[in-house]
C-alpha cells in the first residue's frame, strides 16, 4: 500500500488546529482541498478521523492513537533526508517562518537579520506571533521553523536552548518630579505604572519577581507591547519595568532615563525551541548557530 505523506502531515496539523478553516490557512491551501485531503484520510485510515462540534472538531480515539507515532515517523524521515543534504548559506535561497516573542523581535531579531543580510542574503524570514499557546504558532507540528523567548513546558517533540538571561530595570521620565538617580522602594510603589502583557509567558517572570520581594505596583495602564510604552512613560509620572536591554535602548530617548530597579528582581531565560525533525537539517542548524551567536553578542554588548 502507498502512503501520501503529505496526506499525514495534513493529520498531524489537524490534530493541533481541531479547526478546518485555521488548518487550511496554516499549510497555504484552500478549504475544499483539505477537505478533499481530509476524505482521503479517512478512506485511507479507515476511520472518521475528526467529529464536526460546535465549536471545531474533535479527534477520534484512533486519530489519538495514531497521531504519535505518525509524528514521530515523519520526523525520522526527515532527519534521514535533511541530514544527507549540504548547506551553502551565501547561495542559499529559503524561507523561514520564526515567531518571536515581542521582546525578541525588538532587541533580538535585527542582530539576526543584520548577519543573514551578510552571510545568507537570500536567506528571508516570516515572522509570525508568538502566542500563549505553542501549538498555535504551529512549532510543535514543524510547520513554523523555531520560536524564540521563554519556552514554558515544552511538549516531547520540541527541543529546547538556553540563548541568554535577562534581568529587569525601570524606565521614567527624564524630569520626573520625584525621581532622581535612583528609585527607593517607596517610591515605586507609590507611583503608578504602565504594564505590559504581551502574548506568552514573559509576564509571569516579572510577576513572580514582583511577588517574590513583596513588591507592590500600582498599575494604571497595561498595553500589549512594549513599543507603546515609551510614548505613555514620556508624558506621565508613571513608572515602567522592562527587561535591561530595552531600557539600553530607550536610554537614548533624551525625554527617559533608566533607573535601577529598588530590589533585585532576578532574571529570565530567553530560548529557542525547535521540532526534533529540524535536528539534522543543515539548513536550520545552521540558522540555530547564527542566532545563537547574535545572542551572545547583545549580551556582551550589555556587559
Amino acid at each position: 500500500m502507498q502512503y501520501d505523506l503529505n496526506l499525514l502531515r495534513i493529520l498531524l496539523a489537524l490534530m493541533e488546529e481541531r479547526n478546518v478553516t485555521r488548518t487550511a490557512e496554516r499549510l497555504g491551501i484552500t478549504q475544499p482541498a483539505l477537505s478533499n485531503a481530509l476524505a482521503r484520510l479517512r478512506s485511507m485510515l479507515r476511520d472518521p478521523l475528526f467529529i464536526r462540534e460546535r465549536y471545531g472538531m474533535r479527534p477520534t480515539p484512533k486519530a489519538e492513537e495514531l497521531a504519535p507515532s505518525i509524528a514521530a515517523a515523519l520526523a525520522s524521515l526527515d532527519a534521514v533526508i535533511l541530514g544527507q543534504q549540504e548547506f551553502d548559506p551565501a547561495a542559499a535561497s529559503q524561507l523561514f517562518t520564526i515567531a518571536p516573542n515581542s521582546y525578541v523581535e525588538l532587541v533580538l531579531m535585527p542582530a539576526i537579520v543584520a548577519r543573514l543580510g551578510e552571510r545568507a542574503p537570500g536567506i528571508k524570514l516570516r515572522l509570525t506571533p508568538f502566542g500563549a499557546d505553542l501549538a498555535e504558532t504551529g512549532v510543535t507540528s514543524g510547520q513554523t521553523s523555531m520560536v524564540l523567548g521563554r519556552i514554558h513546558e515544552p511538549p516531547d517533540n520540541l527541543v529546547v536552548q538556553h540563548l541568554m538571561d535577562e534581568s529587569f530595570a525601570c524606565v521614567v521620565r527624564a524630569d520626573h518630579p520625584r525621581i532622581g538617580k535612583k528609585i527607593s522602594k517607596k517610591d515605586f510603589e507609590q507611583l503608578k505604572h504602565v504594564n505590559v502583557l504581551p502574548p506568552g509567558r514573559l509576564r509571569v517572570g516579572l510577576f513572580q519577581a514582583l511577588a517574590r520581594e513583596r513588591l507592590r505596583r500600582d498599575v494604571a495602564v497595561s498595553v500589549s507591547h512594549f513599543m507603546a510604552v515609551p510614548e505613555m512613560i514620556a508624558v506621565t509620572d508613571y513608572c515602567a519595568t522592562l527587561p535591561r536591554l530595552l531600557c539600553r535602548r530607550l536610554a537614548s530617548d533624551r525625554r527617559l532615563k533608566v533607573v535601577q530597579a529598588p530590589v533585585d528582581l532576578g532574571t529570565f531565560p530567553v530560548e529557542m525551541a525547535w521540532h526534533v525533525r529540524y535536528r539534522n537539517d543543515p539548513a536550520h542548524a545552521w540558522l540555530r548557530a547564527l542566532i545563537a551567536d547574535a545572542a551572545k553578542e547583545v549580551t556582551r554588548a550589555r556587559a
